[in-house]
């Protein structure tokens, strides 16, 4: 296992400088209404308006700008069930680099049909009978592709802390930060950025009950997995944190926390209807920990990330 220091606040630094002018600076959004509900200052870093629609570009972006001229060349393969997918294929595509992506074959369609459009090669798997990571490494050896996993990697960690980055130095002080977790990328480079600028701040990281090995694993202190947990929140259906993540979570963060289905479900069609913005189940994990209070928190300042706004339409025709 890696050790603490793995990816540090430096590293964060230089992600934002490759970003800067290439990836979105995200709006943050305020609700007098949420703040009257919550008793609280909430402040909503929307992701959902990122490249591709979630956080996802940020780390991809920053992994593949470093490349070798030699390893452009060639390509690189991931695997990802949507959000990853995309940002790969889009920085790829942006970077003039080849892009190869293991997809689950249920993948929601409008995910898909994203990562095909930005010029990313789709091989499709089955769930139920493939290991994902095994077929992705069987291909990259074959191809003479590198592998660019979708958490567990340095350069996506730090790209994807420029996330709370940014909120910080938007909004200034913040008492707590909630951040959405599924194999612990996000939490991680966020917990780190969050950290540096204000040591003081509480870091809780959010997961569907269904797919709670985050969580399992920070009470723990074992590397806890899940298998193909059965959650509406697709983002999150992670087997377990990666070899990097799982550590810095340990590290950095404050606490988890989980939300049930419903309670998912019930906030993403509260922000539509409130904050006027499409965000998907997974884009408010941390949003429902907040608003079904799970996590309370009166006379706070709050930050919250929704990280992805990719919804599959069809899906949602049949939660209505």
């Amino acid at each position: 296992m890696s050790n603490n220091n793995s990816v540090t606040i430096n590293d964060v630094q230089s992600a934002a400088n490759r970003l800067f002018g290439i990836a979105h600076r995200t709006p943050v959004l305020t609700s007098r209404l949420i703040n009257e509900r919550t008793n609280s200052q909430v402040f909503f870093k929307c992701e959902n308006f990122q490249c591709t629609g979630s956080f996802k570009f940020r780390g991809a972006y920053n992994a593949l700008s470093q490349l070798s001229e030699a390893q452009r060349q060639k390509g690189v393969i991931t695997f990802s069930s949507g959000n990853h997918a995309q940002a790969i294929a889009f920085a790829g595509n942006l970077l003039k680099i080849p892009t190869t992506i293991v997809m689950p074959d249920d993948a929601p369609t409008v995910k898909r049909t994203a990562t095909l459009g930005y010029g990313g090669e789709v091989i499709f798997y089955n769930r139920q009978t493939t290991n994902r990571e095994e077929l992705t490494r069987s291909l990259a050896q074959e191809r003479g592709l590198m592998v660019i996993p979708p958490y567990d990697h340095p350069h996506i960690i730090a790209g994807q802390g420029t996330v709370a980055k940014e909120l910080v130095e938007e909004v200034g002080h913040l008492d707590l930060l909630l951040v959405c977790c599924g194999g612990g990328g996000l939490i991680s480079g966020c917990a780190i950025a969050t950290k540096a600028a204000l040591p003081n701040c509480k870091v809780i990281g959010v997961e569907p009950e269904r797919g709670d090995d985050a969580t399992r694993s920070f009470y723990s202190k074992t590397l806890q997995t899940v298998t193909n947990p059965d959650t509406i929140a697709d983002g999150a259906r992670t087997p377990s944190l990666g070899q990097l993540t799982f550590p810095l979570v340990l590290n950095y963060v404050d606490d988890m926390v989980t939300v049930s289905e419903e309670a998912l479900i019930k906030t993403m069609f509260f922000l539509w209807e409130r904050l006027k913005i499409v965000v998907e189940p997974t884009g408010v994990l941390a949003a429902t920990a907040l608003l079904e209070g799970v996590v309370k928190s009166p006379g706070m300042k709050i930050g919250v990330i929704i990280s992805g706004g990719n919804v599959d339409l069809a899906q949602i025709g049949k939660l209505l």
